[in-house]
């Protein structure tokens, strides 16, 4: 089960301010090689790319293996030139992205 992703950082910050950005996305990371109760190999289904963006302008992107634990967490910083929205998607195997929006302001 996937829920929305989940997004912790400050909606607002002085230009040239570097804050940090937490995100945490409910996702069960399958490997693949599992095996279920009859033997089976449970078919692998992981979060393999995460990006973010600020107004379209890449600011990070990582890509994952099935080593990742269950419910990718990640935590990077980016530094505040304007106002804008930072887009973060993540992309599964499957080709289903979540995304979610934040919006920052400056102040000052």
């Amino acid at each position: 089960m996937v829920d929305k992703p989940r997004v912790k950082m400050p909606n607002e910050a002085r230009k040239g301010d570097i804050v940090v950005i937490k995100t945490l996305i409910a996702h069960p990371m399958e490997s693949g090689f599992r095996k279920d109760g009859d033997g089976k190999l449970v078919p692998r289904k992981i979060i393999s790319h995460f990006a973010c963006s600020f107004n379209e302008q890449p600011v990070f992107a990582c890509d994952f293996e099935p080593s990742v634990s269950a419910n990718p967490y990640i935590q990077f910083t980016a530094r505040v030139e304007g106002e804008g929205t930072f887009r973060f998607a993540w992309t599964d195997d499957d080709g289903t992205v979540f995304t979610t929006d934040q919006p920052m302001r400056l102040i000052g």
